[in-house]
C-alpha cells in the first residue's frame, strides 16, 4: 500500500515517500560527525528556531536509518521514519498526531518489499489501538479496516474497501 490516512489528522497521509535528509544547503542545518563514523543532522527548515528534521546515520554510510520530522505543527519532532534495512523506503513510521508524547499512529512494511501495507491508529488517544488498516495485495487500496467502534478493546467492525480481496463480494 502506498498511503494510509490517519483518521485523526483530517487527511494526513503516511506514505512510502518518507522525508529524506540531504547535506546542508543553508546555515540552518547542523551536522555532527562522531568518531565512530555515525552522524546526526538537524535542520530548521522554516527558520523558526526549532528543529523540523533530525536524521541519524548510525553506521556512517551516508544513509539515515531514522528521520524525525515535525508533521503536526507543534514544536516537537512528532513523526519517526525508520529505514532499518536502508533500502530508501521506511520499514516503519511512528507518529504522535496530538503531540501528547505517546505514539498514536503506526505504519509498517510487513513483507519488506518497500511498500507500507499495515497501519494502526489510537483514534481516542487512550493508549490502545482501535483501528487497523491493511493492504495485503499492495495495490494502493486499503483492503480491510478493522475498528473498535466503542473503544472497549474488542474489534467491532470490519470494512472491506477492495472487492478484489473481499471474501464476501460477488464476482
Amino acid at each position: 500500500m502506498s498511503e494510509y490516512e490517519d483518521p485523526n489528522a483530517g487527511g494526513e497521509e503516511y506514505g512510502h515517500d518518507a522525508p529524506t535528509y540531504e547535506e546542508p544547503h543553508d546555515d540552518h542545518t547542523i551536522v555532527a560527525q562522531f568518531t565512530d563514523g555515525s552522524q546526526l543532522g538537524v535542520s530548521d527548515t522554516d527558520h523558526d528556531g526549532y528543529a523540523d528534521i533530525a536524521a541519524t546515520d548510525a553506521d556512517g554510510d551516508g544513509r539515515a536509518e531514522v528521520v524525525y520530522t515535525d508533521e503536526h505543527g507543534g514544536p516537537a519532532l512528532d513523526t519517526a521514519y525508520v529505514d532499518a534495512n536502508e533500502d530508501g523506503h521506511p520499514d516503519r513510521v511512528y507518529a504522535d498526531t496530538n503531540e501528547d508524547g505517546r505514539v498514536d499512529a503506526v505504519a509498517a512494511d510487513t513483507d519488506h518489499d518497500g511498500e507500507l501495507d499495515l497501519a494502526a491508529f489510537d483514534r481516542n488517544f487512550d493508549g490502545r489501538v482501535d483501528q487497523v488498516q491493511v493492504d495485503p495485495d499492495e495495490d494502493g487500496n486499503i483492503d480491510r479496516t478493522v475498528t473498535d467502534t466503542d473503544y472497549d478493546g474488542v474489534a467491532d467492525t470490519v470494512h472491506y474497501g477492495d472487492n478484489d480481496t473481499n471474501p464476501y463480494a460477488r464476482n
